[in-house]
């Protein structure tokens, strides 16, 4: 019976993949436990392919996706093909020590989510700390308390529970981030281990200051409207409908009369208001909807 489940996302990770697979197998060896190993080819254009399929290990299962759909999508696909109750997910490009996944295993006994928290050491790419800084003010402010690594790719879940909320999963980078914020919001908690992250092996990383800040605006706008609708349109309807009575007033006693402006803006107000009240219900909606799933597994 297979107890440990690796998912692994490929995409033109040529170079990567053989330090990867190497740590991988010696993992393997060293271990007596039932395990495989995932790998998802997110439709490659370089050799990653064609080096999964030259490994000789009967534990490695391999996946192709024809064309490339995302790193969430990838995660998606291993996740949904993997056996056992536990899964792991880490890169392909040689960033993450497959040393820590006994630990991981460890904790998945006590939590549904273990997240490896990268120390001080870690090598991490700055052109994307501004975004990430952005996410976590945001991310801590939708769940009120303190978040962890939230985008670590190396992490492991309890199967049955990341299985019912793939439907709300992103196809793209923000995956990580994304799981995170569900498990804390549906109430489950987070275990952390500490891990030390190394640079990419082969390619550089493709993140573009200007397409990953734009990643992340549209990241931010997502997980508003996920997990907490009213905690945005909430004090922005406040805050209009403030402005439109403070208006109103200040023309009525310079001009004797209303302005139709500040009307407009009370009205305004009052509709953000209702239209977060309607977020809100459908958030619910898709929440209880997951819970639901979680309960029939």
């Amino acid at each position: 019976m297979v107890n440990i489940s690796i998912v692994i996302p490929v995409f033109n990770e040529e170079r990567g993949l053989k330090k990867t697979a190497g740590q991988i197998n010696e993992l393997l060896k060293r271990t007596n436990s039932e395990s495989e190993v995932i790998f998802v080819d997110d439709g490659s254009t370089d050799r990653s392919f064609d080096i999964l399929e030259s490994f000789d290990n009967h534990r490695f299962r391999i996946i192709r996706h024809e064309v490339n759909k995302g790193y969430g999508a990838a995660l998606k696909t291993g996740i949904r093909k993997a056996r056992a109750d536990k899964v792991v997910i880490m890169d392909s490009d040689g960033q993450h020590s497959p040393e820590y996944v006994d630990e991981m295993i460890k904790l998945l006994d006590k939590y549904p989510l273990v997240i490896g928290e990268r120390d001080s050491d870690s090598h991490q790419v700055r052109n994307r700390m501004l975004g990430k800084t952005i996410v976590r003010i945001i991310g801590e402010y939708l769940v009120e308390q303190r978040l962890p690594d939230f985008n670590s790719g190396f992490r492991g879940f309890r199967r049955n529970i990341i299985r019912s909320m793939l439907s709300i999963m992103p196809n793209g980078f923000s995956f990580s981030t994304t799981s995170t914020l569900a498990f804390i919001k549906r109430g489950y908690d987070v275990g952390t281990m500490p891990i030390k992250v190394t640079e990419r092996v082969g390619r550089r990383s493709n993140v573009k200051f200007i397409k990953d800040g734009s990643k992340t605006i549209l990241l931010i706008f997502r997980i508003i409207m996920l997990f907490n609708p009213l905690k945005i349109f909430l004090p922005v309807s406040f805050i209009v409908s403030f402005l439109g009575v403070f208006w109103g007033i200040f023309g009525f006693i310079v001009a004797k009369r209303i302005p139709n402006s500040a009307v407009l803006v009370v009205v305004l107000g009052m509709l953000l208001f209702f239209i977060g009240l309607l977020a809100d219900q459908i958030s619910m909606l898709n929440l209880r909807e997951i819970e639901v799933i979680d309960e029939q597994q």
